[in-house]
């Protein structure tokens, strides 16, 4: 019995993300440690990243604060505004949004960069010297991505609570001192470490889909484009879904 097309390449691409995860994990403790290709693949994830992941951090917890305000103010409870901005932004917003620009940003371009290394057979080159692809490409992707994202996040979050404080307090006119004492009386050190396991999972994925889909592809330039696209909504379709997992997990 032979499967329908989509469904036969639904099964191919799962199999080769998970063949792709196994030779990550698998090769990740061999040397040689190539460091600087790892910190420079942070850089080109995290340092450069950050303006559009803090600007979107900024004007979703000032449109949080926005929304909660006018919502709790019928029923006498605007003070809870700095709760709401903090738990939601800690827990949730920043870190899916993040990932979400990341790996438009970044996973995009690793499956470009491989794509194109594919099809130029620069990656067939590197296993006639017998140098391992995975080993020397797609292993500090990923580790890089899996390391800095939750660095993003994490600024992310006091740039998000801090744009909320901007609108509560600034435009609205709530006390601040009531902001500030709201936002942390009811957020712990679980909710702020769920949100950065959500963020190294969440960068894990990115990087192993976006190389993934550059490492498999064919049929030259318009093979590369269709990588990229592939990489951008896999990888956005895999941190939505994972996110309602691991959700149900941590809470």
């Amino acid at each position: 019995m032979t499967l329908p097309g989509p469904l036969e390449r639904f099964f191919t691409d799962m199999g080769r993300l998970t063949q792709m995860g196994w030779r990550v994990l698998a090769w990740t403790p061999r040397p040689p440690y190539d460091l600087r290709e790892l910190l420079r693949q942070m850089v080109k994830v995290g340092v450069d990243s950050m303006p559009v992941v803090l600007l979107t951090t900024l004007f979703t917890g000032m449109v949080m604060a926005l929304q909660t305000f006018t919502t709790l103010q019928r029923f006498n409870a605007e003070s809870f505004v700095g709760s709401g901005v903090a738990l939601s932004m800690v827990r949730e917003l920043s870190a899916v949004l993040s990932g979400l620009i990341v790996a438009g940003r970044a996973g995009s371009a690793m499956g470009a960069e491989l794509g194109t290394m594919r099809v130029t057979e620069q990656i067939d080159a590197l296993e006639v010297m017998a140098t391992d692809p995975i080993h020397y490409l797609v292993v500090p992707r990923v580790w890089a991505t899996t390391i800095t994202l939750p660095l993003l996040v994490a600024l992310g979050n006091g740039v998000g609570i801090f744009g909320g404080y901007l609108v509560a307090v600034v435009i609205m006119g709530a006390n601040p001192v009531t902001y500030v004492d709201r936002t942390f009386q009811y957020l712990d050190l679980n909710d702020l470490f769920s949100g950065l396991i959500k963020a190294a999972v969440f960068g894990f994925l990115l990087a192993l889909i976006g190389c993934q889909k550059g490492f498999y592809t064919t049929g030259g330039a318009e093979g590369v484009g269709r990588a990229t696209t592939a990489a951008v909504v896999t990888a956005s379709m895999a941190i939505l879904i994972s996110d309602f997992f691991l959700t149900r997990l941590l809470f």
